[in-house]
């Protein structure tokens, strides 16, 4: 896994791949797949990440994931 990451590395540096859009796309993939591992359940989620639930929905809005649709409450019948 290492080796993989150090190569993904090389390979936007080679390319010149700005710092910050590297963070912030790593971000975006990494919280996204957790949110899918974890049917949409931000609290889950942000356990899994080692943070907050708002810090996470912090940064949902911030890297414009806030497309992701929230837990829906289940209607009472």
């Amino acid at each position: 896994m290492k080796d993989q990451l150090e190569s993904l590395i090389n390979q936007m540096v080679e390319h010149g791949i700005p710092y910050v859009d590297a963070v912030n796309e790593f971000e975006k993939r990494f919280i996204r797949n957790l949110l899918d591992r974890n049917k949409g359940n931000r609290s889950k989620a942000a356990e899994a990440l080692g943070i907050h639930r708002n810090t996470l929905s912090r940064k949902i809005e911030e890297l414009g994931l806030d497309h992701i649709p929230k837990r829906r409450k289940r209607s009472s019948r």
